[in-house]
């Protein structure tokens, strides 16, 4: 498995901050990305999605796909990135293999769209050479690991209130050689003068 060619750890401490830093970082995506997405229940998954549908320019009315697997999401004439790639968005929680992530077709779009999975890891890696992995971890509750680990959770809806959450991107292959700007721009120190780490920020 390859190796992260850069990592950057990020807080949020609201849903609407969550949105807007995955809407900036929808606005810099192109055809042929893939994100792999991972947090516990509640860590904000689908808020995160949904704003990258928003910097994208796709169709809104994101929700998780546990039920249906796959949801395409086609691009906007009249939206911000007219003519940009359509948004894909994968639940692969059920999925145990990369052998059934491939009986889903998803090489049919990567070339054309945006492709984000959530609970991708360990199964969609062969997929691309390259990948944005993206983790969110809620501050409290969630039960962590064990709980994401679990099988017999109903992983039908991503509630996200407003409480700190930590983002932890990390850029893998040719494609993610340098970390998006934006993500740079928004490692500042925070309001109260405390400088933070040379890879952890705040928006």
């Amino acid at each position: 498995m390859s190796e992260p060619l850069w990592e950057r750890t990020l807080k949020v401490t609201t849903a609407e901050q969550t949105h807007a830093l995955a809407a900036a970082l929808g606005e810099v995506l192109e055809a042929g990305d893939l994100l792999v997405l991972t947090g516990e229940l509640g860590a904000g998954k689908t808020t995160f999605t949904q704003g990258l549908g928003e910097g994208l320019g796709v169709r809104a009315g994101i929700i998780s796909p546990t039920f249906v697997l796959v949801r395409i999401h086609p691009n906007l004439p009249d939206g911000p990135r007219p003519g940009g790639p359509d948004l894909v968005h994968v639940d692969a929680y059920r999925l145990d293999s990369a052998a059934e992530i491939d009986d889903i077709d998803l090489e049919n779009t990567m070339d054309t769209a945006v492709t984000v999975v959530e609970w991708g890891r360990d199964r969609v890696e062969h997929l691309s050479d390259s990948r944005l992995e993206v983790e969110l971890h809620r501050a409290v509750g969630g039960g962590g690991t064990a709980a994401a680990n679990r099988t017999d959770e109903v992983l039908d809806f991503d509630t996200d209130d407003d409480e700190p959450r930590t983002i932890v991107l990390r850029g893998i292959g040719p494609r993610w050689a340098d970390a998006p700007g934006l993500l740079d721009a928004a490692g500042q120190p925070d309001t109260a003068g405390q400088p933070d780490t040379a890879n952890e920020g705040h928006i």
